[in-house]
């Protein structure tokens, strides 16, 4: 056979019609994609099976007019995660036999908690970490507004001062009679952890929670107004309409709220609260004692409780999941552990939408939605 006659007859047999490759879908992706749909700038997220693979997607962009992807290794605001941190001190102070939960506020700060109606002798410390102390939070300080976010982002708020502000108003309820979320009541908190130890609450975060950890990428700013490199920057809608206004750079100092941290970090630390690595047996079984919640917070997240600085709730597929989760000013942060600390999640978004409630639903659905599928498959 000619060589030329051979190639061609190689050749055409070599040439075999292949089937296209149909792209398996990606859950993960799909649904840090229903985030962006509903309005957010960006989203970060990071699952963690039981046997200890971590995964991690993105989506969106770090800054509004650019293309840029946000980086999974981000830095951004956890918001009242902190409250987690806090608590967890709180707790770790408790199983070294410094404090008790049932001590009083009186105990630790004397004379401190009085007038219109208050009285720390009446407060326990368990019933400020699971807010139902009554501690007023009207007066908090707060941006509802742009204008209000240009005038206050770089005002310095003490723990001292939101407390005392606090102070100034009758208390919302007798203490251990109801429930309401109160920041001021995590000040208090603040400050007896200084009287118990000496040192701040942010130290005392450092010493206890992230230099053991390793958490070599979550830090408290103190009075710096911005976010270490890289972040995507934070985006806040006030109102149906208005602009997104771009919230990154604020003073947020109190125990309330403050830490700055990445999905790696908060993952880290939210499944060794619950694998042993920072709370004894008891003291973990008192984090996890909760109580009702207000219908605002179960309308949100379905069967939700609280425990002492995080809530539970339902998970779609049946069973708990914790959720030390939080928000600040122009990210969103919502976090999850099944009880044994195996299967996690962490979900960052860049943006606070307040267009209506039907939209800040929306947004804390979607992420819902990716945090239950990632857990319960």
């Amino acid at each position: 056979m000619p060589i030329k006659t051979l190639l061609a007859a190689v050749l055409a047999l070599s040439v075999v019609p292949v089937a296209p490759a149909v792209a398996r879908p990606d859950p993960l992706r799909q649904d840090a994609e229903q985030i962006t749909a509903v309005g957010v700038t960006g989203v970060l997220a990071r699952t963690t099976s039981q046997y200890g693979r971590s995964r991690t997607v993105t989506d969106g962009v770090a800054e509004l007019g650019r293309r840029r992807p946000p980086r999974a290794d981000g830095y951004f605001r956890i918001g009242s995660t902190n409250k987690t941190l806090v608590a967890t001190v709180v707790l770790q102070l408790v199983g070294e036999n410094r404090m008790r939960l049932d001590d009083t506020v009186e105990k630790w700060l004397p004379g401190y908690v009085r007038g219109n109606g208050n009285d720390g002798r009446l407060i326990t410390v368990r019933q400020l970490l699971q807010h139902t102390a009554g501690i007023y939070d009207g007066n908090f300080p707060s941006i509802d507004t742009a204008e209000q976010y240009y005038q206050r982002r770089f005002a310095i708020h003490t723990e001292e001062e939101i407390v005392r502000a606090g102070l100034s108003h009758a208390p919302d309820f007798a203490p251990g009679t109801g429930w309401k979320y109160s920041n001021t009541g995590y000040d208090l908190v603040g400050l007896v952890i200084k009287a118990v130890t000496g040192r701040r609450w942010y130290d005392e975060v450092e010493r206890r929670i992230v230099r053991p950890l390793g958490l070599r990428h979550t830090y408290w700013p103190g009075t710096s107004p911005g976010i270490k490199q890289p972040h995507a920057k934070g985006y806040t809608r006030f109102a149906a309409g208005e602009r997104y206004v771009d919230t990154t750079q604020l003073i947020d100092v109190d125990a309330s709220g403050g830490y700055i941290s990445t999905l790696a970090d908060l993952d880290t630390f939210q499944r060794a609260l619950f694998d042993g690595r920072l709370l004894g047996r008891a003291e973990l079984r008192e984090m996890t004692r909760t109580v009702p919640v207000d219908e605002t917070a179960t309308q949100l997240w379905p069967g939700a409780r609280y425990g002492l600085g995080l809530f539970s709730r339902d998970l779609a597929c049946g069973g708990t999941v914790w959720i030390p989760g939080g928000d600040q000013l122009g990210y969103r942060t919502r976090l999850a552990v099944t009880g044994d600390g195996e299967r996690s999640a962490v979900v960052s978004m860049s943006s606070q939408l307040y267009d209506s409630l039907d939209v800040v639903f929306a947004q804390d659905n979607a992420a819902r939605r990716l945090i239950d599928r990632a857990i319960c498959s």
